[in-house]
């Protein structure tokens, strides 16, 4: 069950508070304290390539397309 399919079915059992708690106990994805999927890009939510310097938490690909916009120079 992929991340979005419980969000969906969730979005479903909306009336139902009772069975919703219950499909929330047994299906939610559990929240990462380390690993590669604790630390996702905030732009478009990749997890790998993250850079976490100055704050920025961007993967590389949101971080070239921002990069002068945020004040980096680019040095070749």
């Amino acid at each position: 069950m992929t991340a979005s399919d419980w969000r969906k079915i969730l979005k479903q059992l909306k009336n139902k508070p009772a069975i919703r708690d219950k499909f929330l106990k047994h299906n939610k994805p559990k929240e990462r304290k380390i690993g590669i999927s604790a630390k996702k890009c905030e732009r478009c939510g990749r997890f790998g390539a993250h850079i976490k310097s100055y704050g920025l938490n961007l993967c590389r690909h949101c971080f070239r397309e921002l990069a002068e916009e945020i004040g980096f120079e680019k040095y070749s």
